[in-house]
């Protein structure tokens, strides 16, 4: 079976910058595993797989535009320093969490003064070209259940984490 609108998928991927640095990748034996085509995954990842099948191999590279954007200057804020906790000690490149009425928001730490910190929320890898290298490890069906789970938490089918806010470590 080709990989097409509505398949399950699992692929193990390692992905890294265009400068050879590698940023993540699956562990052995728990592949990323998600129905496609149903927007819960990079679209450039997505475009990547197209018409692939279980044992193809594939390496490819994903524009920013098709992974997490160009950077947006809206998304850099400054704050005042009294926003933040007394005790939260603030360090140029420090990645911080927030709540947000969206929920948690994370941000890295740009600049800090005495009564101002300056805070980018664009994702870390925005505005970066990804390379990934995959195979492509299961391709069927999906079933209702598969897509249940991942619009429980992303995780596909064989998740039992229960965790909606997407968090549980990529148990599939």
């Amino acid at each position: 079976m080709k990989i097409d609108k509505g398949a399950y998928v699992a692929v193990s991927y390692s992905l890294c910058l265009e400068s050879g640095e590698k940023v993540e990748e699956t562990a052995e034996g728990d592949p990323l595993c998600f129905v496609y085509g149903i927007g819960r995954m990079m679209p450039g990842l997505e475009k990547g797989l197209l018409g692939l099948e279980e044992g193809n191999t594939a390496r490819f590279t994903v524009e920013p535009e098709d992974a997490y954007g160009v950077p947006r200057d809206e998304l850099v804020r400054e704050f005042p320093r009294k926003v933040f906790p007394d005790d939260v000690q603030l360090n140029e490149g420090d990645r911080l969490q927030a709540m947000s009425q969206q929920g948690p928001m994370v941000f890295e730490v740009k600049r800090v003064t005495d009564d101002k910190v300056l805070c980018d929320f664009n994702h870390p890898l925005a505005g970066e070209r990804l390379v990934f290298d995959l195979e492509v490890r299961e391709v069927r069906p999906s079933t209702p259940e598969d897509i249940e789970a991942m619009d429980r938490c992303g995780h596909g089918a064989s998740c039992d984490c229960d965790d909606e806010e997407d968090d549980c470590g990529g148990c599939c």
